[in-house]
């Protein structure tokens, strides 16, 4: 059974910007293909809180051959697109110049609960579950409209 959702999705409004891609970008390290944000449509730092957001569009690199005839975006992306939304809460608190790199240290208990198509929009939940200045743990959930595709649990340390 799927865990409940961190947020009532109802409160979210996905045409909002919390935080820009081009601060994404200044925070995260990871380009072109590997960019799996588009900008945070809410965001609550001192409580460890954050929601991603990234429109799958038809020209993403999995389209291809992520199944020909049948596209479906890798879970292994939703997972990156989570740490990366967990990055941004660790920088955000701790190091909001981004001097140090807060790398992707471990994920438990993956769940892959539907796809995520070209033309999509993947929400990303993430929260804190323990946030210090070296290690950070978070619970992370993925929704594509109402529907709950991804949940995981992210470890990141400063590298």
């Amino acid at each position: 059974m799927a865990s409940e959702p961190i947020i009532d999705l109802a409160t979210l409004d996905t045409s909002s910007v919390a935080f820009s891609k081009e601060q994404v970008l200044g925070l995260n390290r990871q380009r072109y293909e590997f960019e799996q944000l588009d900008k945070l449509i809410h965001l609550d730092v001192e409580g460890g809180f954050a929601v991603g957001f990234k429109h799958q569009s038809p020209e993403e690199f999995w389209t291809r051959g992520h199944i020909p005839g049948r596209p479906l975006m890798p879970g292994v992306l939703m997972i990156e697109m989570a740490a990366q939304v967990s990055s941004l809460i660790f920088h955000l608190k701790f190091d909001p110049e981004g001097e140090k790199f807060f790398g992707f240290a471990g994920v438990d208990k993956v769940k892959f609960r539907g796809g995520v198509e070209p033309g999509d929009d993947l929400v990303m939940v993430v929260k804190a579950t323990r946030l210090r200045s070296r290690m950070a743990s978070f619970q992370a959930q993925g929704f594509v409209g109402d529907n709950f595709v991804f949940e995981g649990e992210i470890t990141g340390i400063v590298l």
